[in-house]
Order: structure tokens, then sequence, then C-alpha cells
């Protein structure tokens, strides 16, 4: 009996070390399933922390065109460099060298990258950046692809295109207002280690490229209206200047012009001065051009006609005991000088003989005081005081374009509707957006937001008197060669923000004016601000008028309506002749080339075609074609009104046939040396031609083949050369 007491003693301690060992592995397993099925979730995303990282992938942008389809913004493939910390021996080290190379903060870059397994130390780099980079063969630093933003013709349309962040997203101009647009959907990268510590990445997901953008703009345009704005800058030396260049009949915006400007590609230059659309933005009094809208509001309330004298009272006149003086002392005048003649005595009895309502009615009829729709970031409504605001005096302050704020681009609406037979149609820059793999294709415009502002009698009449603005007034320096043109000239008195009155150094002087008279293809508004030297807006604002205006009308092939001089006429039967072998031979319109390849050629000939001769001749006026409902009610011709001139003849069919005989020419002794005109184009043969003082007979298009007589003869001047041109 004693012995089995110790038998069974040890088989109770083997019994609960039994079953301590089957409540141990019961609790390990308990702990294993709970482990394993009820925290598997949690521990799954902290080794997915740990070893992988979800990096959003950038869609790319979508393009953004001009009317004709060729690209103002686009993206493009570049790398981008990332550091994994983690796998770096000297983090600090790594990240001054980056710094250096990149340009950063390296103190910054160092706190953006402590404690994390990810972090970009240089988006979106350029070539060389990243080669640099790629050189050091750091440890730690690698590449990935992301698209980058480029704008491949620089500073061309900077403020309509507007520019992007770091992050691609759209921070001025078209690239803002469609930021959401153009943005797409952004795909996701997954970076990964594996167990020797090796990071790669794969794309989980692809990004969703965003929408195209259309532009109403046209390249070749823009390009005109940019530089001779720039010239125009270079020698008045003005604070600032816009040109607007608008379709009258749609409200399309061919081109939109700012000086200072920007290049969107270098963003670490951009200031906010260089990137204010001041065309959009910028609020100012309009001068002498808002005698237009005092004149026509008068007109169409059949108050006034165009013929009617008034006596400006040798530049002075009182309104409501405020004594208002004239910039010249004219006598009596007939509305349309005083017009003409800018005359702010006799506008101010105009507006006074309308009342403030109806001057009112008017200005709001115009789009004064309220935003043209276009599709713009900051668009300004402008300053038109409600009518319980007026004062005494404010009828004769706005008649002459006082008291009153407009924007560039209104003024151009306001003008516009002149243009087009009294409608005010919306202002628009954004002609369609398109999907990614949609290619671009010429786009209809049609007007939308139409209104009418004054009757087709009144702008027909108006027409007419701006016309005789520029034949015989203010705007003479805005005539044309073979067109016929009409605008108003202005010159507005800037506000001294020392002393809060007008000053007497600084001036806005512009012109707005549109072309042909009688079917206006274009309208044209230049604006300069504080100019030096020269301020009147007929002086320093037609010529860039005449400039731009003369080259656009001429790359819209608009017919010409006035008589060319002789030495335009040669040249336009050239490019005539041209046109027609290029039609012939299904050759692409060089005009409509990426401006990158004309405008080394053709611009630089346009602007030089578009300097007016020493004596240019004045075209004479064509009259304005009444609507024909209203041509019973037409009132008799003003004596001082321009006259109807001719129109130019058709040119005669040209024999585009090889040369076949010998032309023969008496040869004087010292006579003129005929140049070479072999391997010459068309137009740069009609120049040499010209400066030796030949008459050249061109047949045929493309380089010149062979002449008659050969180079080297000599003849008299003005002796006719053949030149036969092939491709």
């Amino acid at each position: 009996m004693a012995a089995n007491t110790p038998r069974r003693a040890s088989d109770i301690r083997l019994y609960l070390l039994g079953a301590i060992l089957v409540l141990w592995c019961c609790g390990i397993a308990l702990r294993l399933i709970y482990l394993q099925i009820f925290r598997y979730g949690s521990f799954e995303q902290r080794a997915q922390h740990q070893q992988q990282r979800t990096v959003e992938v950038s869609a790319r942008r979508g393009i953004i065109y001009d009317r004709a389809g060729r690209e103002l913004a686009m993206s493009i493939a570049v790398d981008s460099a990332f550091a994994v910390p983690t796998e770096i021996p000297d983090l600090p080290n790594t990240i001054s060298l980056i710094s250096r190379i990149t340009n950063s903060d390296p103190r910054e870059l160092l706190a953006h990258c402590k404690g994390k397994s990810f972090c970009w130390v240089a988006r979106r780099a350029d070539a060389e950046t990243a080669d640099r980079i790629r050189s050091l063969n750091l440890r730690g630093i690698y590449f990935q692809k992301e698209s980058k933003r480029f704008y491949p013709k620089g500073e061309l349309a900077a403020q309509i295109i507007g520019y992007v962040g770091t992050d691609d997203e759209g921070l001025s101009g078209i690239e803002r207002e469609y930021d959401e647009q153009l943005n797409g959907r952004p795909g996701e990268m997954v970076i990964s280690v594996d167990a020797r510590r090796k990071w790669f990445g794969s794309v989980e997901k692809q990004p969703e490229p965003g929408q195209n953008v259309v532009l109403t703009i046209d390249q070749q345009i823009q390009f005109i209206a940019e530089r001779e704005l720039q010239t125009a800058m270079d020698e008045t030396h003005a604070e600032s200047g816009t040109v607007v260049v608008e379709n009258p009949r749609t409200g399309e915006i061919l081109a939109l012009a700012n000086r200072p400007t920007f290049n969107p590609n270098l963003t670490r230059d951009i200031t906010p001065q260089k990137l204010k659309n001041h065309a959009v933005s910028d609020v100012y009094e309009p001068g002498s051009t808002f005698k237009v809208v005092t004149i026509s509001a008068a007109l169409d309330e059949n108050l006034t006609r165009p013929e009617e004298k008034f006596d400006c009272q040798m530049g002075s006149i009182v309104v409501f005991g405020r004594r208002i003086h004239d910039w010249h002392p004219f006598g009596v005048l007939s509305v349309s000088d005083v017009l003409a003649h800018s005359s702010d005595v006799g506008a101010i009895k105009i507006a006074l003989r309308l009342g403030d309502e109806r001057m009112y009615k008017y200005i709001r009829a115009f789009g004064f005081g309220q935003q043209t729709g276009i599709e713009l970031p900051a668009e300004t409504r402008g300053l038109a005081k409600p009518l319980n605001r007026w004062s005494k005096v404010s009828i004769g302050a706005i008649a002459m374009g006082q008291e009153i704020g407009v924007s560039p681009l209104q003024l151009a609406s306001m003008v516009s509707s002149i243009a087009n037979d009294g409608v005010v149609v919306g202002s628009r820059i954004v002609a369609a957006t398109t999907e990614p793999q949609a290619t671009p294709q010429r786009i209809g415009f049609h007007a939308v937001n139409e209104r009418r502002a004054i009757s087709p009698m009144t702008a027909a009449l108006m027409r007419q008197m701006m016309q005789g603005v520029v034949l015989h007034g203010t705007g003479r320096k805005a005539i044309l060669e073979g067109y016929s043109s009409a605008g108003k000239t202005g010159t507005a008195q800037k506000i001294d923000p020392a002393t809060h009155t007008y000053s007497r150094t600084k001036y806005i002087a512009s012109f707005a004016g549109f072309a042909p008279v009688n079917n206006p293809a274009i309208v044209c508004v230049v604006i300069l601000d504080s100019p030096i030297g020269g301020h009147h807006g007929g002086e320093v604002g037609a010529p860039v008028f005449h400039r731009i205006a003369q080259q656009v009308l001429e790359y819209l092939h608009a017919p010409h309506d006035a008589e060319l001089p002789p030495n335009r006429q040669l040249l336009l039967a050239s490019r005539q002749r041209e046109k027609e072998e290029d039609v012939a031979e299904g050759s692409p319109d060089r005009l409509g080339e990426p401006i990158d390849v004309a405008d080394s050629s053709t611009a630089n000939t346009l602007a030089a075609q578009s300097k007016p001769p020493a004596t240019a001749p004045v075209p004479a006026a064509t009259g304005v074609v009444m609507p024909a409902a209203l041509r019973q009610a037409e009132p008799a011709p003003v004596a001082d009104s321009p006259q109807t001139g001719a129109n130019l003849p058709p040119a005669t069919p040209t024999d585009h046939s090889p040369v076949t005989g010998t032309v023969i020419l008496d040869i004087e002794q010292g006579g003129i040396v005929v140049p070479s005109f072999v391997g010459k184009s068309v137009r740069a043969a009609i120049e040499a031609a010209e400066e030796a003082g030949l008459d050249l007979d061109a047949i045929g298009s493309g380089l010149g083949k062979d002449q008659s007589p050969p180079p080297g003869a000599r003849v008299p001047s003005g002796s006719k050369v053949t030149v036969r041109f092939g491709r």
C-alpha cells in the first residue's frame, strides 16, 4: 500500500503536466486562430504598408489645339526621380547632391523624405537634369516615367493657354478654366520590395487621358498680333499692351495678345505682372472710343442725323456748373465730323439731347457693366454705375468716355456689333472639347448669345461715319492697302493714384476698328497703357491696327475692295498664280503650316509688306451697303462723307505653259544687269526684280528653273524678264 502511494503521486504529476501541455497547445492554437483568421486583414495591411506603396500616376492631360488643329499645349513623357530612404546609407548627403542639381532647398527636401519609405526628389525633370542625377548612380534613387506639360510655341498665346503646376493642376488661362476636362483620371503604380530589399514598380491601373480642347484662335494670326504689339511696345515703351482680333459675325477670338508676357515652360520666371490677361481683367476709361456708343444711341433714337451741325463753341462747354475743355477749339461740325475729329463738346451736346435714361439703356445694350461670357478666368464686368448713382455731370463725362470702365474685350464686342449690323454676339475662345482619341478637324462656328443693340440702319450709318474717321479724321494712320477700313481713336487720361485726379503725363492710347467696311472680316482693338512720347490713339494705336489688319486680311484671303498700288498688284497676281498651281497639284496651303516653319519666310515678308510706303495711296472710300429693306429710307448723302470707289478688276487668266519662245528685248549700253532668278521662290524673285527695277513675268510655281534674258544680260530699266518656275 505504501509502495502504491509514490506511483500514484507520479501519475498525478504526469497527468497534471499533460493537462498543462494540452492547455498550452490549446492556447497556442487559439492564438494562431486569432492571429491567422481574426487579425489576418490587419497584419496583411501592415505587411503591405512595409513592403508596398501605392503611388498615384497622373493621367496625360488633353491637348490644346488652335482652330486649325495645331498643338499649342501637349504632354510629353519625362523622368521623375524618387527616393527610398531605407535604402540610402547617407540620406542628408544624397539629398544635398540632388538639391544642387534641381536648385531646390535641401532642408525642405530632407524633411519631406525623413521617416518615409518613399518620396519624390525631382518631379518631371527635364532630360538634362534627369541625366545628371542618373550619372551620380546614387543608391536608393529610382526613376519613373510621368507626363509633363510642354508648350511647343513658347510665349505664343501664353495668357490664353495658361500654365500648370508641379502636379499638373491648371493655374491660369484655359489650363485652369478647363482643368477638370483636361486632367483625365489618374492611375496607380504599386512599388514593392523583395527579400533582398530591392524595389520595383508596376502599374496596377492605367491612367485615362483627359479631353482635348480646341480654341478659336488662329496660330498665325496670334503670331502676327503678338509680333506687331511687341514692335509697338519697343517703340513707345508702354507699360503694357493688348490686342484683340475678333470675327464680328460669330464672336470668335482669332487672336488675343498681351505684353508683358511669359514662357509657360519656364514657370520660375512667371510673375503676377506677366501672368495678367489685360484683355479680360483690365478696367480702364475708354476715352473717345466711347463716342461710338453716344452717337449710335442718338442715331438709333432718331434724335440726330449724320449731316446735322453742332456748334462746338471753340472747344469749351459748361455742364451743370462744370466747365469741360475740348482737345481742340472746334467750331461748327456735323455729327460725322464730331466723330471723325473726336470733339468732346460735340459728343456732350449729343448726349444731353439723348438724356440719362436712354444713354444708360444703350450702355447696357452694348454689354458694358457685364461679362462677355468668354471661357477665360478672372473676366471683369467693368464699371458701369447704375442710373441712380449718376450725378448731373455724369452724362457729359460718360459721353466722352469718362466715369465708365470697360475691358478691351468689351470694347471689341461693341465694335463688332457695329460691324455685325447692330447685333451683339457673345465672345468666345473655346470652339469645342473632343475625346482623347479624336482627330482634330476643322469645326464650323456659329454665333451664340445674340441680341440686338441698335438697328441695321444705325449700324450702317455708323460704319460710314467710322470710315470717315480713317479717311479724313484722327485715324488716318489706319488706312490699308487694297482694303477699306473704319474705326475710332481714343486717348484716355489715367487717374494719378497720388492725387486721385487725372494725370497729365499718363494716358491710355487705343484704336478700335474693322475691315473691310462693307463686309467686315475682322475687328481689331489695340490698347497701349502709358506710352512714352506720342500718346494719342491715332498716333500710336492706329499704326498697329494698320500692320495687323493688313497682314491678317491677306492671310485670310479676304477679297480686296479698294485699289492696290501697282507694285502690290504684281505681287498679288504672282500669289494668285502660286495658289492656283498648289490647288491644281494638291499641295497644302503654306499659310497653314506650323509657325516655326512658316514664320521665317511668310511672316517676315508679310511684315515688310505691311509697312506703308512713304507716300501710301489713300484707298477710295467704298461707302456702306445698306440693308435691302432699308435702302429707300437712306438719308441724303453727307457732303463730307466718303464716296464709293472702284473695285479691283478680276485678274486676267495666266498661261502656265512652259516658255517655248524667246523674249526679244532692246538692250541699251550701260543698262541694268539681269540678276539670276534660278533657284529662287516666286516671292523672292519678285522682290529681287523690284529691287533691280525690272518687271518679272512669273510662270508656274515653286523654284526658278530658267529665265530669259539670261543672268548677266543688260536690259533697260523696267524691262520684262520671264522666269519659269517648277517643282
